[in-house]
C-alpha cells in the first residue's frame, strides 16, 4: 500500500508519486461511490465469490459508459 508524502516543499519525484497515488485513489473512490449508489451490496444474498463477480461486472459497465 502506498502512502502519500506530506509537506509543502517536496522534491519532484515525491510530487509525481503523490499525483499517481491520487489518480489510483480516485478510481477506487469512484467505484465505491457507484456501488453505494446502486445499493448492490445491500441487496445481494449470495456468497463472497459470487458477489465479487457482480461487483466486477458493475464496475466494467460503469467504466465502459464513461
Amino acid at each position: 500500500m502506498r502512502v502519500p508524502f506530506r509537506g509543502h516543499r517536496l522534491k519532484r519525484w515525491k510530487r509525481r508519486r503523490n499525483s499517481s497515488h491520487a489518480k489510483i485513489r480516485g478510481v477506487g473512490e469512484q467505484a465505491t461511490a457507484v456501488l453505494k449508489e446502486w445499493r448492490l451490496l445491500r441487496k445481494l444474498r449470495c456468497g463472497t465469490n459470487r458477489s465479487t463477480d457482480f461487483v466486477k461486472a458493475v464496475l466494467v459497465l460503469h467504466y465502459a459508459s464513461t
